[in-house]
């Protein structure tokens, strides 16, 4: 990239979050069972135990942990972020688990840049989760995830459900959290915790059981509650879909659904598989 970093500029402006700092904080608590966690949750949805011989793309991979559980599954893995931090993030877990490994290439990009995205072909599983709806534009980053399909392949996306008028809430307590300067952000995200976590947190004790739902969290992805938290809270741009327009915007592609798992109207993701028909098939 020459010049101004635009990365940097929309930083600066308060309209992006620095998701990659956020991972950096992550890493510092990723252990064995949240990399054996992650491998379970590809394979519970791509429904395959091992993806030897596969070739995968991670887009928007942040930590770099979903492309270490695809590596581990035995996939050619490439990883792409347009946040710097995050591709430090991903580049060390490879340097960490497969240091000087040809199977796994982590670069910097945009799912946005559709010229860079022809360089790189077609791949078996193109995977994002909880990417998409980050880039500002959140259809066309769909359609370009779609174009790196090959035929007979899968796509693997997580969107931000639509909540109506909670999700334009939502939108502005993250433009609010993104304006602040950093030592006020507390103001933001103390409110937004009691909200995310408040009403979990009581039913648990008041069940006996404090904190199990807080231990159990995204197990399927080996992540961290507290850094969830401050990923919602901030994630600028911020865009969401229904479960039927996804389904409706992918099927018009020729794709079909073979997997869905939503969050049950609430906020937080839906994750979808669609499968890219061979030529002449359906």
């Amino acid at each position: 990239m020459t010049g101004a970093d635009p990365f940097l500029q929309e930083v600066e402006a308060g309209g992006r979050f620095e998701f990659g700092r956020n991972w950096q904080r992550f890493l510092r608590t990723l252990d064995e069972p949240r990399i054996a966690a992650a491998e379970q949750g590809l394979r519970s949805m791509l429904e395959a135990e091992t993806l030897n011989g596969k070739s995968f793309i991670d887009i928007g991979s942040g930590s770099g942990l979903m492309s270490l559980a695809a590596r581990r599954l035995g996939a050619r893995v490439h990883s792409f972020d347009f946040d710097p931090s995050s591709v430090s993030c991903t580049a060390a877990l490879r340097s960490r688990y497969f240091p000087q490994d040809a199977q796994w290439s982590v670069a910097r990009g945009s799912i946005l840049d559709a010229d860079a995205l022809r360089s790189l072909g077609r791949f078996d599983i193109v995977y994002s989760w909880g990417v998409l709806h980050h880039t500002g534009s959140m259809w066309e980053a769909v359609a370009n995830a779609a174009e790196l399909v090959g035929a007979g392949g899968l796509i693997f996306i997580a969107l931000y459900n639509d909540q109506g008028r909670a999700s334009r809430m939502w939108k502005a307590v993250k433009q609010l959290y993104n304006r602040l300067p950093a030592f006020a952000r507390w103001l933001v995200v103390v409110p937004a915790f009691a909200r995310l976590w408040g009403p979990t947190l009581i039913r648990d004790a008041l069940h006996g059981a404090p904190l199990r739902s807080w231990s159990a969290y995204g197990r399927e992805r080996g992540m961290a509650p507290w850094r969830d938290v401050i990923d919602w809270v901030g994630g600028l741009p911020f865009e969401v879909a229904t479960p039927e327009q996804v389904f409706d915007f992918l099927s018009l592609r020729g794709f079909t659904l073979r997997r869905l798992k939503t969050c049950g109207g609430g906020h937080g993701c839906n994750e979808f598989v669609f499968e890219k028909p061979v030529a002449g098939r359906r």
